[in-house]
């Protein structure tokens, strides 16, 4: 008996290579996506892409595949990318995402990005939509020129030509923005930031996407075992989830608390802030010139509306459902803005024939620099318009692949059903449901079809050269392949914000200073690396 046992367990490990030779022969050769062209050890294992995923480079490696392969490529047993248009139309617009996003759950719940089912997810937004119109984020403009401000002061302080770590300045000044605009809560990030004091829920929105791909890369016994590392820095990234769970709870209790009060609470009337950088005198600026609340109190104004209001009114939404969702806002919009904010700059000081046009424009809309045009006056700025459009599409913070579940015949959308009977006829190849598929950014952004001179950052390709047909045509095919901020009906709420933001930071920036790049910013340490964000390859051993 004893014997027996031996020669089994000497045999387990024939029986393994055995199955598993086995196995990837069924998958190179008679799976359902064993025609898709792609390396053949993507097709026997999901670990050469979750290497390429832990390295940070996903998104250039399967940009290479599709220069190799074709538009579509396999870079799992069960995952194809592609790289086209009209296809992306058909899987953003109604196809479910994949389990993927659960490694992004905060506080333990679902927010809108992690919310898998398209019907569920339908019913989320409507909670928060209306939050991001043009016409209330207007009212909010008080709140973001107050913290510009606040930058702008800090930066006038500071000796000239100093270097800084403009990817933490940025992300202080985004936190700061997006806790105002979420609870009208002044957080102070921007002051801590002047002191050299790291705000702790800058650090932990920080380290939340990080905390994800990890979580998402490894098992969970292995990742338990990862957060009882012993190392001070590891540890703070695991717990970047609490932090910011138990920062936004008390916020959303404060304001709840206000509300069972009474139904609405209007803010009293106050004296608007005089700070340096003053607000425009425009219409819409003057509707809500008073301030946020101060630093130990929130309120909800009867002329703004915060994001917290709009999610505890919500019939869908339990209390801890309003903390989750904006956890996830909080994610969303902050590191985010800065990563971009600070690539922009980047680019500006390898090209001072942009920054000149870009200045000129800037000086004749803003000609006192201590007065922010209001938002529309922005919007109306033709070569600011070209350069934040050419910015996201080269420098965009979410570049990665977007993943989704090609439906099985049981899918409760008809419509969905209707496209997908038998699987999903991607560009010729049949992919069975169950299967991931999805785009990147990174790729539809660099497509030369598209974009001619694609690595080139031209700002002009934007801007019309005549009235033409054909110029209306090509314009409106590069503006169909943008997707900085994802595609179809998951595209990111915070969209109109976001751009706001990035607009009245770099007017406001290029207005009042000059910018160069601090000695050992080049094109090395520049180089994009890819996690969920991107982010420049000096920062990965920064906070």
């Amino acid at each position: 008996m004893f014997t027996l046992s031996l020669l089994a367990l000497s045999a387990l490990p024939v029986l393994l290579v055995v199955a598993f030779v086995v196995r990837a022969i069924y998958l190179l050769y008679w799976h359902p996506l064993s025609t898709i062209p792609g390396p053949w050890y993507a097709a026997v294992s999901s670990l050469w892409i979750t290497t390429h995923v832990l390295r940070l480079e996903q998104c250039k490696t399967i940009d290479a595949l599709f220069q190799t392969y074709g538009p579509v490529v396999r870079i799992a047993p069960n995952k194809v990318a592609f790289c086209d248009l009209g296809a992306s139309k058909s899987v953003y617009s109604r196809f479910d995402k994949s389990d993927y996003y659960k490694s992004l759950l905060t506080n333990d719940n679902d927010h809108a990005m992690t919310t898998l089912p398209h019907a569920q997810h339908s019913i989320r937004r409507k909670a928060y939509a209306p939050h991001y119109t043009p016409s209330n984020l207007a009212k909010l403009q008080p709140e973001i020129h107050e913290t510009t401000s606040q930058m702008i002061d800090t930066l006038n302080r500071l000796p000239g030509n100093t270097a800084l770590d403009t990817l933490s300045l940025f992300r202080n000044v985004a936190l700061d923005i997006v806790c105002a605009s979420s609870f009208g809560f002044r957080l102070g990030a921007v002051n801590k930031w002047t002191v050299e004091t790291e705000d702790s829920l800058s650090v932990a929105v920080s380290d939340f996407p990080k905390r994800g791909i990890l979580r998402s890369a490894v098992p969970k016994w292995a990742w338990n075992l990862v957060c009882k590392i012993p190392n001070k820095r590891l540890q703070l990234l695991c717990a970047s989830d609490q932090i910011m769970a138990e920062f936004i709870s008390a916020r959303v209790q404060e304001v709840s608390a206000k509300l069972d009060a009474e139904p609405t609470i209007v803010a009293p009337t106050v004296t608007p802030f005089l700070f340096g950088f003053k607000t425009s005198s425009t219409p819409s600026s003057s509707r809500s010139a008073s301030p946020c609340p101060s630093e130990d109190s929130s309120f909800v104004d009867a002329d703004r509306s915060y994001l917290v209001s709009r999610l505890l009114s919500s019939k869908h939404l339990s209390e801890a459902g309003a903390v989750s969702e904006i956890m996830g806002h909080v994610v969303a919009g902050t590191d985010t803005t800065s990563i971009s904010l600070s690539y922009f700059l980047w680019e500006l000081t390898r090209r001072r024939d942009v920054l000149h046009k870009l200045r000129t424009e800037i000086d004749a809309a803003m000609p006192d620099a201590s007065v922010v045009p209001d938002i529309k006056v922005l919007n109306k700025m033709e070569y600011l318009n070209a350069f934040i459009e050419e910015g996201l599409r080269i420098y965009g913070a979410a570049p990665s692949l977007l993943e989704r579940v090609v439906p099985s015949q049981t899918s409760s959308n008809k419509k969905v059903q209707a496209v997908c009977a038998d699987g999903l006829d991607l560009l010729g190849y049949l992919l069975p449901p169950g299967t991931i598929v999805g785009t990147q950014a990174w790729s539809m952004h660099r497509n030369p079809a598209v974009f001619p001179s694609p690595d080139t950052f031209l700002p002009e390709r934007w801007i019309a050269c005549d009235d033409s047909e054909e110029e209306a045509d090509r314009l409106a095919r590069m503006t169909n392949s943008m997707c900085p901020f994802g595609i179809g009906s998951r595209i990111c709420g915070g969209k109109n914000l976001a751009q706001m933001i990035l607009r009245i930071l770099l007017v406001a920036i290029l207005r009042n200073f000059e910018v160069d790049a601090a000695q050992g910013t080049d094109e090395k340490s520049m180089d994009m690396r890819g996690l969920f964000c991107t982010s420049p390859r000096f920062s990965e051993n920064s906070h």
